[in-house]
C-alpha cells in the first residue's frame, strides 16, 4: 500500500485538486476537482477572494469524489518572481570516520548562505555535485574519507509575498499549505525517463499564463526559470486578430488551431460570429495559423535564449519535452524543434491509475507529479530526522490527524539528489 497525498495545481486557466495513493508502480488517484481559475494571472494571485472561492470549489469536488475531508496538500507554484541561482558550499570533515549525512546538511546549509533581498526566500535548495578533496563531479560523497567536502547548488526562490497571498487563498479555503513546489520540477517528475535525466534533458511546461524550464543533467537539477508567457497569450492575439470574446476564441484555438501554417490545407474553413456582425462569418484556418505561429515562435525563442543564458543548451543530447496544457496544440512540437534545433517530443502523466482517464493529459502533468515529489519530500525530511507533519495527509472515517499549521518548509534536496534516497524509497512500500 502506499500513502494518501493531496495535490492542489492552482493555474492561470484552471485548478486541480488530486487526492491520490502514491505507491512503488503507479499513483492511484481517487478523488479529482476542477474548476476554472479566477484571481491569477501570470502565476501571480491578483483577486484574492475570487481565487479563494475558485479553490475551495476544486477542493470540494474532490473531497466528494474520494471520500476524505482535505486537511493539507502541496501547492504548486510558478510565476515570473521566480528566480534561481547556483552556489557553492564548504566544510570541512573528520578524514577518519568517512563523509556522513550531518556534513551533507551542512555543506548544503553553507550554499545556502546566500544575500537575499528581505521579501524573497528560499523554495528549493537542490544539489548539482559535490567536490571532495578536489576530486569533482561525486554524486553521492557518503561514506567516502576526505577532509573537505564542498557542494554546488541550485537555489530556487520566490517573491514572499507572492507566495503569501497564495497561501491566503488555500488556507482560506480550509487546507494548510504543507509546502509549495515548483511547477516544471512536479512535472518533471512524471514525464521524464531516468535515461533524459542522465543524458541532459529540457523540461518546457506550457499554462496557461507562464511557460516554466527546468533542466535535468546527471539526473539532477541544473537549471530552472519562468517565462510570462503561455497559452492565454496565443488566445488573446486571436480574440485580438479575429474580433472575437475570449471564451470563442479559446474554443476556436482548441478546435481549429495550429501552430504550422504549412500543415494548414487552404480550402479548411470554419464559422464564427465576430463583435459587431449580426452574421456568421467564414475564416480561413490558415488565417488561424497565421496569427497562432508567430506567437508560438516568440515562446520558443524566449526559451533558446534562456537556455543559452544558463550555458547548458550544449548538453542537451536528449532534447526538450513539452507539457502542460497549451503542449497538446497541433504543430507545437515541430515549431520548437526548428528553433530549438533539438529532440522534442510531448509528454503526458505516466504510472497512474484509478481516475486515470481524465488525467493521461500533458495539462495535468504537474497535478500528478505533485502527489508524488511531494511525497518524496515529506520522506527526505523524515529521514534526516526532521519532525514529520502531524496528522494525516487526507482525513477520512476515524481518522484522528490534524491539519497543523506553522512555518512553510523549504526543501533541501541534499538527500533527494545526493544519492542517499532512491526514488520511491523501497522499504516504505508494499
Amino acid at each position: 500500500m502506499g500513502e494518501l497525498v493531496v495535490g492542489i495545481d492552482v493555474g492561470t486557466t484552471k485548478i486541480c485538486t488530486l487526492v491520490g495513493e502514491v505507491r512503488a508502480d503507479d499513483i492511484h488517484v481517487i478523488g479529482l476537482g476542477v474548476e476554472p481559475s479566477r484571481g491569477m494571472k501570470k502565476g501571480v494571485v491578483n483577486d484574492v477572494n475570487e481565487l479563494t472561492a475558485r479553490v475551495s470549489a476544486a477542493i470540494h469536488k474532490a473531497e466528494r469524489s474520494s471520500g476524505y475531508e482535505i486537511g493539507r496538500a502541496f501547492v504548486s507554484v510558478a510565476g515570473a518572481h521566480i528566480d534561481s541561482r547556483n552556489s557553492r558550499g564548504v566544510v570541512g570533515i573528520s578524514g577518519t570516520r568517512g563523509v556522513q549525512i550531518a556534513d551533507l546538511e551542512r555543506a548544503m546549509e553553507s550554499a545556502r548562505a546566500i544575500a537575499l533581498p528581505h521579501n524573497r526566500e528560499v523554495l528549493h535548495i537542490i544539489p548539482r555535485n559535490y567536490t571532495l578533496d578536489g576530486q569533482d563531479g561525486i554524486r553521492s560523497p557518503l561514506g567516502m574519507h576526505g577532509f573537505r567536502l564542498e557542494v554546488e547548488a541550485h537555489i530556487v526562490t520566490a517573491a514572499s509575498s507572492s507566495l503569501q497571498n497564495l497561501q491566503k487563498c488555500i488556507e482560506g479555503a480550509g487546507v494548510y499549505v504543507d509546502r509549495f513546489i515548483l511547477n516544471p520540477l512536479a512535472s518533471g517528475e512524471v514525464v521524464l525517463t531516468d535515461a533524459e535525466r542522465e543524458m541532459g534533458v529540457l523540461v518546457i511546461d506550457i499554462g496557461g499564463g507562464t511557460t516554466d524550464l527546468a533542466v535535468f543533467i546527471d539526473g539532477t537539477v541544473w537549471h530552472t526559470a519562468v517565462i510570462s508567457v503561455g497559452g492565454w497569450h496565443v488566445t488573446n492575439d486571436i480574440a485580438q486578430g479575429l474580433h472575437l470574446p475570449y471564451e470563442i476564441a479559446e474554443a476556436v484555438k482548441v478546435e481549429y488551431g495550429h501552430a504550422d501554417t504549412t500543415e494548414i490545407d487552404p480550402s479548411d474553413v470554419f464559422i464564427v460570429q465576430p463583435f459587431g456582425e449580426e452574421h456568421m462569418s467564414r475564416v480561413q484556418r490558415a488565417d488561424l495559423a497565421a496569427i497562432i505561429q508567430p506567437r508560438v515562435e516568440e515562446l520558443f525563442q524566449l526559451v533558446l535564449r534562456e537556455i543559452k543564458y544558463s550555458a547548458y543548451d550544449g548538453l542537451l543530447s536528449a532534447g526538450a519535452v513539452l507539457t502542460g496544457g497549451s503542449a497538446q496544440l497541433p504543430g507545437m512540437k515541430k515549431i520548437a524543434a526548428d528553433v530549438l534545433k533539438m529532440p522534442v517530443r510531448v509528454a503526458k502523466p505516466e504510472r497512474i491509475s484509478g481516475m486515470a482517464d481524465q488525467l493521461r493529459h500533458p495539462s495535468y502533468s504537474t497535478s500528478v507529479g505533485l502527489l508524488r515529489l511531494g511525497l518524496i519530500m515529506e520522506r527526505e525530511d523524515e529521514r534526516r530526522g526532521r519532525a514529520a507533519r502531524g496528522g494525516f495527509r487526507v482525513k477520512g472515517e476515524g481518522a484522528n490527524g490534524s491539519s497543523g499549521g506553522g512555518k512553510r518548509k523549504t526543501t533541501n534536496w541534499g538527500k533527494l539528489f545526493g544519492g542517499v534516497m532512491k526514488r520511491l524509497l523501497p522499504e516504505d512500500e508494499n
